[in-house]
């Protein structure tokens, strides 16, 4: 693969890295429309974080697990945040235990590769 077209497909440079981190959240049935409401009106203070790029909620299609992703610059941006006041905050007031079928499973991912669509493509 020439340079050209790996610098299509590849996002890590030197001092450049972005860290996906993935919370997989099993909502128990009947908690859904609950939690999908405590989302829809969140604070979202964690988007004047330095560090942030943007946060995603994602909604099973197929499965059991909501997942809430963040993308972040760099691991020490994401560790800030987890010791922030906007972090106390947003954690503040949980969902009660029954909300959920089992324990959160957090994973923490860094970028290596990816693709947007071509924007000269009709």
């Amino acid at each position: 693969m020439g340079d050209a077209v790996a610098a299509k497909y590849v996002l890590r440079s030197p001092g450049r890295m972005v860290v996906v981190v993935a919370s997989r959240i099993p909502v128990a049935k009947g908690w859904e429309v609950e939690f999908e409401r405590r989302w829809a009106n969140r604070k979202w203070s964690i988007a004047q974080l330095p560090g942030f790029i943007r946060t995603e909620v994602l909604r099973p299609v197929k499965g059991d697990y909501y997942v809430v992703m963040t993308h972040w610059r760099s691991q020490e941006d994401f560790d800030r945040w987890t010791e922030s006041e906007a972090f106390h905050e947003a954690h503040a007031d949980p969902p009660p235990r029954e909300a959920f079928a089992g324990p959160n499973v957090l994973e923490v991912h860094e970028v290596i590769a990816g693709r947007n669509a071509d924007a000269a493509k009709p």
